[in-house]
C-alpha cells in the first residue's frame, strides 16, 4: 500500500516538474552593477566612444605638457629676448613687410597671442604661454576630462608658440600636434568639465576625423618613401638609417649591426605598416582595431629605436581613435561605480529608450557636421598632394595648421656627418700651439667615447638644428655664429643649452670654430668599442674659421640680435 502523504508526494512533484520543465516563478533579486542578469561579470558593447575619449584625451594631454615643458625650458634661449632668433625681431620684421595691412590680416597670416602683448620683455610672456600650458595639460592628463574651453585654450598657446618660432619650431610633429589638437577641441562638451557628460556622446565625426588624420599620417609618410629615395625600393635604407639618423640612442647602435636580412625585413615591415594597414580604417570595426595596434606597436619600436622627440607618441594619439570602449575596457577597473560600470549603466541606457533631442545636442551635431564640412574642403589639397608625383611633406597650407602634409625620412642620407665647436684661450688662432677644446650639446654626438642618449619623448631642439646645419654650410644657418659670438661671451643663457663648457671655470674663449666631422659606429667587438668609444670620427674641414667677438659685433648689428656682454 503507498502512502499519500505529503513528505513522498513532494519528490514526485520535484520529479514531475523537472520532467515537464515547469517550476513556480521565484522572486526577482535586483540586478547588481557590473554584472548581466545571470549574475556573471558584464562586458561592454561595441558602438560607443565613453571610455575612449578619456584615453585620447589623455593622451592628447601627455603630448601637450611635454611640448610646453620643452618650450619653457628653451623658449628664452632660443627666442627670447637675448635668444639665438629672437621673436621680437621676427615680430618686428613681419609687422614692417606688412606695414600697408590692417591689425587683423596681420594677425590671420601668423596668429599668435604675442601681437597682443608688450615685447619689450618677451621672456616673461614665453614662461607665461608655458606655464599657462603646462598647468592646462596637467589638469587634463591627470583628470582625464576637459571642455572645448580648455583644448582651444591649449591650442591657441602651442600655435601662438609655432607662429613666432621661427627654424626651432619648424618640425613637421609641430603642425601635427596643431592639428590633433584642433580635433581635440570637438572631442568635448562646450562647458562641462566630466569625465563621462551624459548628454555629450563622441561624435562619430570626430573619431573619423581623428582617423582621417592618421591615415593621411601614415600614408603620406609611405608614399614619400617609395617616390623617394631609391634606397626605399631596393630595401637598403635600414642599412643607414640607425646611424644616420638625427639623434640616435643607445638601442640604435646595436640595430644598426643587425645583419642584413633583419634591415630588408625591416624595410618592408615599413612599407605595409605605412602603404597597405591605413586602409584596415575603411574595412570594418575588427579591421579598424587591428589597424590601430599595428600603428601603436609601430611607434613603440620607433620610440624604442630612436629619439624623435614626441613624434611617435603624438602619432598614437590619432591611432586610439581605431578602439571602441568594448576594446579599451581592460584599461578601466571594474566594480560598483567604476567608470566602466557607469558606462555600461549608460549603453543599457541608450539601448533602452532613445533620449528626446536637446537643443544642447542640436548644437552641437550643427558644430560637429559643420566641422566635417571644414575637414574636407580642407583635405582638397592635401589629397591632391599626396597623389601627386611631386609631393611635398610637412607642409600646411593654412595658418591654422587645420589639416596638414605629413612624412618622415623620403631621403635617407648615407653617412653621418657632425658640426662640432671648439673654443681655444690662445691669443693666435693659426698658431700650432693652440688648443682647441670641444663644446659638448645635450644629445649629439659629439664626444666619441660618449654613449648616446635616451630623451624621448623629451625634445633638445638646438641638438637637431645641429644635425640639419651639418647638411649645410654656416652661410644658410647664421644662427650658429649667433651662438659662437654667446660662446665667446660666455653666455650664461646660451651655455645652459650645452652639456659641458671646457671654459666653466675660467676666461671666456678668444676664439670659436666650427670643425666638420664624419663619424660612424664604432664596430661591436673591435678597437674602438673596445677602448669604450661609442663613435669612431674623422675630420673633413673646417665648418666657419675662427672668430673672435669683436670680429662679430657688426655681423649682430645688422641682425638686430643684441650684443654679447663678455662676463
Amino acid at each position: 500500500m503507498r502512502p499519500d502523504g505529503p513528505t513522498m508526494a513532494a519528490p514526485e512533484e520535484s520529479l514531475r516538474r523537472r520532467k515537464t520543465g515547469y517550476s513556480h516563478p521565484e522572486p526577482e533579486s535586483p540586478p547588481v552593477p557590473g554584472r548581466d542578469p545571470a549574475g556573471s561579470p558584464a562586458h561592454l558593447h561595441a558602438g560607443t566612444f565613453w571610455l575612449t575619449r578619456i584615453v585620447l584625451l589623455k593622451a592628447l594631454a601627455f603630448v601637450y605638457f611635454v611640448a610646453f615643458l620643452v618650450a619653457f625650458h628653451q623658449n628664452k634661449q632660443l627666442i627670447g629676448d637675448r635668444g639665438l632668433l629672437p621673436c621680437r625681431v621676427r615680430l618686428k620684421n613681419f609687422q614692417q613687410y606688412f606695414q600697408d595691412k590692417t591689425s587683423w590680416e596681420v594677425f590671420s597670416y601668423m596668429p599668435t597671442i604675442l601681437w597682443l602683448t608688450d615685447w619689450s620683455d618677451t621672456n616673461s610672456t614665453l614662461d607665461s604661454l608655458a606655464l599657462l600650458g603646462l598647468g592646462i595639460s596637467s589638469f587634463v592628463l591627470i583628470t582625464g576630462c576637459a571642455n572645448m574651453l580648455l583644448m582651444a585654450a591649449l591650442w591657441g598657446l602651442y600655435m601662438s608658440l609655432v607662429n613666432v618660432g621661427h627654424v626651432w619650431y619648424s618640425f613637421g610633429w609641430e603642425s601635427q600636434l596643431l592639428e590633433t589638437g584642433f580635433l581635440g577641441i570637438f572631442l568635448c562638451p562646450l562647458w562641462t568639465l566630466s569625465r563621462l557628460p551624459q548628454h555629450t556622446p563622441t561624435s562619430r565625426i570626430v573619431l573619423w576625423g581623428f582617423r582621417w588624420l592618421i591615415f593621411r599620417i601614415m600614408l603620406g609618410a609611405g608614399l614619400i618613401k617609395i617616390r623617394g629615395d631609391r634606397c626605399w625600393r631596393d630595401l637598403t635604407c635600414m642599412d643607414f638609417h640607425y646611424e644616420t639618423q638625427p639623434v640616435p640612442n643607445p638601442v640604435a647602435y646595436y640595430l644598426h649591426h643587425s645583419p642584413w636580412w633583419f634591415h630588408r625585413f625591416e624595410t618592408l615591415s615599413n612599407h605595409f605598416i605605412e602603404l597597405l594597414v591605413p586602409f584596415f580604417l575603411f574595412l570594418g570595426r575588427r579591421a579598424c582595431i587591428i589597424h590601430g595596434a599595428l600603428q601603436i606597436l609601430f611607434q613603440a619600436i620607433l620610440i624604442v629605436s630612436g629619439n624623435l622627440s614626441f613624434l611617435n607618441w603624438l602619432t598614437m594619439v590619432p591611432s586610439l581613435a581605431c578602439f571602441d570602449d568594448a576594446t579599451l575596457g581592460f584599461l578601466f577597473p571594474s566594480g560598483p561605480g567604476s567608470l566602466k560600470d557607469r558606462v555600461l549603466q549608460m549603453q543599457r541606457e541608450i539601448r533602452g529608450a532613445r533620449p528626446k533631442p536637446r537643443f544642447g545636442s542640436v548644437v552641437r551635431r550643427a558644430a560637429n557636421v559643420s566641422l566635417g564640412i571644414l575637414l574636407a574642403w580642407l583635405s582638397v589639397p592635401v589629397v591632391l598632394n599626396l597623389l601627386s608625383s611631386r609631393q611635398v611633406m610637412n607642409t600646411h597650407f593654412n595658418s591654422l595648421h587645420i589639416v596638414n602634409t605629413y612624412g618622415a625620412f623620403g631621403s635617407i642620407t648615407k653617412e653621418r656627418t657632425e658640426v662640432i665647436l671648439q673654443g681655444t684661450a690662445s691669443p693666435n688662432a693659426s698658431a700650432p700651439d693652440a688648443v682647441w677644446e670641444d663644446y659638448e650639446f645635450k644629445c649629439k654626438p659629439g664626444d666619441p667615447s660618449r654613449r648616446p642618449c635616451l630623451i624621448s619623448p623629451y625634445h633638445y631642439r638646438l641638438d637637431w638644428l645641429m644635425w640639419f646645419a651639418a647638411f649645410q654650410t654656416y652661410e644658410h644657418n647664421d644662427w650658429i655664429l649667433h651662438l659662437a659670438g654667446k660662446l665667446l661671451a660666455s653666455d650664461a643663457e646660451a651655455l645652459s643649452l650645452l652639456a659641458h663648457n671646457p671654459f666653466a671655470s675660467r676666461p671666456p674663449p678668444r676664439w670659436v670654430r666650427g670643425e666638420h666631422y664624419r663619424y660612424k659606429f664604432s664596430r661591436p667587438g673591435g678597437r674602438h668599442a673596445a677602448e669604450g668609444k661609442w663613435w669612431v670620427r674623422k675630420r673633413i674641414g673646417a665648418y666657419f674659421p675662427p672668430l673672435s667677438l669683436e670680429e662679430l659685433r657688426p655681423y649682430f648689428r645688422d641682425r638686430g640680435w643684441p650684443l654679447p656682454q663678455p662676463l
